[in-house]
Protein backbone atom coordinates (compact mmCIF):
# COMPACT_ATOMS: atom_id res chain seq x y z
CA UNK A 1 0.00 0.00 0.00
CA UNK A 2 0.71 3.48 -0.50
CA UNK A 3 0.33 5.98 2.18
CA UNK A 4 -1.17 9.20 2.60
CA UNK A 5 -2.84 11.49 4.46
CA UNK A 6 -6.25 10.59 3.40
CA UNK A 7 -6.00 6.81 2.89
CA UNK A 8 -4.30 4.53 1.03
CA UNK A 9 -4.10 2.78 -2.75
CA UNK A 10 -2.75 -0.44 -4.10
CA UNK A 11 -2.19 -1.05 -7.39
CA UNK A 12 -1.05 -4.62 -8.42
CA UNK A 13 -0.92 -7.16 -11.11
CA UNK A 14 -1.23 -10.42 -9.62
CA UNK A 15 -4.13 -11.66 -12.05
CA UNK A 16 -3.16 -12.62 -15.07
CA UNK A 17 -4.01 -9.75 -17.87
CA UNK A 18 -5.18 -7.62 -14.79
CA UNK A 19 -3.95 -4.73 -13.66
CA UNK A 20 -6.03 -3.96 -9.72
CA UNK A 21 -6.87 -1.30 -7.89
CA UNK A 22 -8.05 -1.06 -4.50
CA UNK A 23 -7.95 1.51 -1.63
CA UNK A 24 -8.50 5.41 -1.99
CA UNK A 25 -8.13 7.12 -5.18
CA UNK A 26 -8.86 10.98 -4.20
CA UNK A 27 -6.78 14.16 -4.96
CA UNK A 28 -3.86 13.24 -2.28
CA UNK A 29 -3.56 9.56 -3.81
CA UNK A 30 -4.17 10.33 -7.79
CA UNK A 31 -0.58 11.14 -8.83
CA UNK A 32 1.04 8.13 -7.09
CA UNK A 33 -1.81 5.79 -8.29
CA UNK A 34 -1.30 7.21 -11.88
CA UNK A 35 2.06 6.14 -11.49
CA UNK A 36 1.82 2.85 -10.29
CA UNK A 37 -0.80 2.30 -12.97
CA UNK A 38 1.82 3.32 -15.75
CA UNK A 39 4.12 0.95 -14.05
CA UNK A 40 1.73 -1.75 -14.34
CA UNK A 41 0.67 -1.55 -17.77
CA UNK A 42 4.04 -1.06 -18.80
CA UNK A 43 5.90 -3.75 -17.34
CA UNK A 44 3.16 -6.36 -18.57
CA UNK A 45 1.08 -6.84 -21.25
CA UNK A 46 -2.41 -6.28 -19.40
CA UNK A 47 -5.61 -5.20 -21.14
CA UNK A 48 -8.19 -5.22 -17.92
CA UNK A 49 -8.29 -2.58 -14.97
CA UNK A 50 -10.21 -4.10 -12.16
CA UNK A 51 -11.81 -1.11 -10.22
CA UNK A 52 -13.64 -3.92 -7.58
CA UNK A 53 -11.66 -3.08 -4.55
CA UNK A 54 -11.98 0.73 -5.45
CA UNK A 55 -13.28 2.21 -1.97
CA UNK A 56 -13.42 5.97 -2.38
CA UNK A 57 -12.71 8.38 -5.22
CA UNK A 58 -13.25 11.92 -6.19
CA UNK A 59 -12.86 13.81 -9.06
CA UNK A 60 -8.82 13.68 -9.10
CA UNK A 61 -9.68 10.07 -8.98
CA UNK A 62 -11.41 9.83 -11.56
CA UNK A 63 -9.14 11.83 -13.83
CA UNK A 64 -6.28 9.71 -12.61
CA UNK A 65 -8.45 6.35 -13.93
CA UNK A 66 -9.27 8.12 -17.09
CA UNK A 67 -5.46 9.29 -18.07
CA UNK A 68 -4.38 5.91 -17.55
CA UNK A 69 -6.67 4.35 -20.00
CA UNK A 70 -6.08 7.22 -22.43
CA UNK A 71 -2.40 6.43 -22.26
CA UNK A 72 -2.69 2.82 -22.98
CA UNK A 73 -5.02 3.50 -25.43
CA UNK A 74 -2.26 5.90 -27.29
CA UNK A 75 0.65 3.13 -26.51
CA UNK A 76 -2.12 1.19 -28.96
CA UNK A 77 -3.37 -1.26 -25.85
CA UNK A 78 -7.09 -1.12 -25.18
CA UNK A 79 -8.36 -1.66 -22.03
CA UNK A 80 -11.67 -3.02 -20.48
CA UNK A 81 -12.80 -1.24 -17.35
CA UNK A 82 -14.42 -3.82 -15.30
CA UNK A 83 -16.36 -3.58 -11.78
CA UNK A 84 -16.00 0.50 -11.70
CA UNK A 85 -17.64 1.30 -8.20
CA UNK A 86 -21.21 3.29 -7.91
CA UNK A 87 -19.87 6.56 -6.67
CA UNK A 88 -16.82 6.38 -9.69
CA UNK A 89 -19.69 5.45 -11.84
CA UNK A 90 -22.21 8.27 -10.61
CA UNK A 91 -19.04 10.70 -10.62
CA UNK A 92 -18.50 9.99 -14.31
CA UNK A 93 -21.53 10.39 -15.34
CA UNK A 94 -22.26 13.71 -13.93
CA UNK A 95 -18.75 14.86 -15.62
CA UNK A 96 -20.10 13.73 -18.75
CA UNK A 97 -16.94 10.86 -19.53
CA UNK A 98 -18.99 7.69 -18.63
CA UNK A 99 -18.80 6.38 -21.87
CA UNK A 100 -14.53 6.26 -21.39
CA UNK A 101 -15.04 3.85 -18.22
CA UNK A 102 -16.87 1.03 -20.84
Amino acid sequence: MAPSKSGQFRVSSDVPDTVSVSGTLNFATAAGALEAMRSAFAKNDRHTLDLSDVDTCDSAGLACVLAALSEADNDGRHVVVRHVPAGMQALARVCGVEPFLH
